[in-house]
């Protein structure tokens, strides 16, 4: 029964736990060490133990040189940890009160008695609360079953502890506690005195579970697949500019917060891969091109950057050769000053129509026939040159006679004068298709045909606009 009692101890030494300062972050905690078993508490009287007989340690303390406790504790939240604790020792000094003296005390061998104990503990730690990351007091209750060589019993603990943390998950344990025996005896091997147990030992913190490795535990890492910054809940920032990937237009290029993460090289406020011109500052209606003139052309497509022109002319304006404002493209009369109305083209003026049809009446044929006398030629010329002036203007050329002969005759003697006069004109510069000619013979007179001048006027060519 002794023996299955000391497995039972040996079993909860390596499956036992103890309270640490572990966190939510690391729930678990296991440490292991030296610890020390002073007697002396006891001996004066249970009513008034003595925490830490460091004065005479050497002669009161039992302790083996060797790794002796081994511990394993849970955080179960706000500063609280629980656990058991397992330890081995060797009790070769053991502290009796001499009778008759009150208070002298001598310590004896009681026989190299073995020593172990598991213990259960709710610990409190302070660190939270005093603010630090390093210092960590503690306080512990609970109880636990002790073994003094083939004595046995229960006791009720309570201890104070100091952890010094080097790191997030590795410290150095100070821990003592004292441990009150019911038994009022103290003889080895028949009963278990009260007593103090000290620890000294390293801790480790583990059972956080960090994915990505960035320092930010799964369970606070808002991408825990990811490496990423505290700042961001274990998100990446990979171009470094201060907004969290998930929520950058342009992970990979340092940009602005106004421009959702993307750069604007410029500052035209349209960012560098929707900016046809990341380099030059411009507008957004040139997608982030200059427009120097204004014509809509950005400047790297304009021929003319510094000249309004047109967009269909790469930027610079049509040529106007005549300086008539109508450009020469559209320009039907392109080295004639004309009017927008007329497409670029001068308009046919009353006055010139007039002059024009006074022209046309003093044209003379042969008697009879469709052939000029010679002092109609300089007036044939005139009026070549005014046609000339409206290089698109189309015209009708009338002939009419007087009443000499029958009216067949008269009629084809008009067609026929009619169209002299277009031959004429067209032998010397006017394009064929702007002249029509026809003939009315007699049946069109503007004087009375009873007089030699009425007649005279009656002979005529008359010129008309066609529209």
């Amino acid at each position: 029964m002794k023996h299955l009692k000391k497995l039972l101890v040996a079993g909860l030494m390596f499956a036992g736990i103890t309270s640490q300062a572990q966190d939510s972050n690391n729930p678990w905690a296991i440490s292991f060490g030296a610890n020390g078993v002073d007697t002396k508490v006891s001996s004066v009287g249970n009513d008034s133990p003595k925490w830490i007989q460091l004065g005479n340690a050497r002669e009161n303390w039992n302790f083996i040189p060797s790794v002796s406790y081994l511990n394993l504790s849970r955080y179960v939240g706000d500063g609280f940890s629980f656990g058991l604790t397992g330890s081995v020792n060797k009790i070769d000094k053991m502290a009796y009160r001499v009778p008759g003296t009150g208070s002298t005390d001598v310590v004896v061998n009681p026989g190299d008695l073995s020593y172990y104990a598991a213990d259960a503990t709710i610990k409190y730690s302070f660190m939270e609360m005093i603010g630090t990351k390093w210092f960590d007091p503690s306080l512990n209750l609970g109880g636990g079953y002790t073994f003094f060589g083939d004595a046995s019993a229960g006791t009720v603990n309570g201890g104070l502890g100091l952890t010094f943390w080097f790191s997030e998950q590795v410290g150095l344990q100070l821990q003592s506690t004292y441990k009150h025996s019911f038994d009022d005896n103290r003889v080895g091997n028949i009963d278990v005195p009260s007593h103090m147990q000290h620890f000294a030992g390293l801790t480790f913190k583990f059972g956080g579970k960090d994915t990505d490795g960035d320092g930010i535990y799964d369970k606070d890492d808002a991408c825990p697949e990811v490496a990423g910054l505290p700042e961001f809940k274990g998100c990446p920032d990979t171009d470094k500019d201060g907004i969290q990937d998930s929520e950058d237009a342009c992970p990979e290029e340092v940009g602005t917060k106004e421009l959702n993460g993307c750069p604007d090289t410029d500052g035209d406020g349209i960012i560098n891969s929707e900016d046809a011109c990341p380099e030059d500052k411009g507008t957004k209606m040139m997608n982030g091109c200059p427009d120097a003139d204004g014509d809509g052309v950005a400047d790297k497509d304009d021929k003319c950057p510094t000249v309004a022109g047109a967009k269909d002319n790469a930027g610079c304006p049509w040529p106007d050769t005549d300086g008539d404002g109508v450009a020469d493209k559209d320009d039907k009369c392109p080295t004639v000053a004309g009017t927008v109305a007329n497409n670029g083209c001068p308009e046919v003026s009353d006055d010139t129509m007039k002059k024009l049809n006074d022209y046309g009446k003093t044209i003379l044929f042969n008697s009879g026939k469709a052939s000029f006398q010679k002092q109609t030629i300089p007036v044939l010329q005139a009026m070549t040159a005014i046609l000339k002036e409206y290089p698109t203007a189309k015209f009708s050329l009338e002939g009419h006679t007087d009443n000499s002969g029958s009216d067949a005759l008269n009629q084809k003697l008009s067609e026929e004068r009619a169209a002299a006069v277009k031959s004429f004109l067209i032998e010397n510069g006017i394009d064929a298709s702007r002249l029509s000619s026809k003939g009315f013979g007699e049946s069109m007179p503007v004087d009375s045909n009873k007089t030699a001048k009425g007649k005279a006027n009656n002979r005529r060519v008359e010129v008309k606009l066609v529209k």
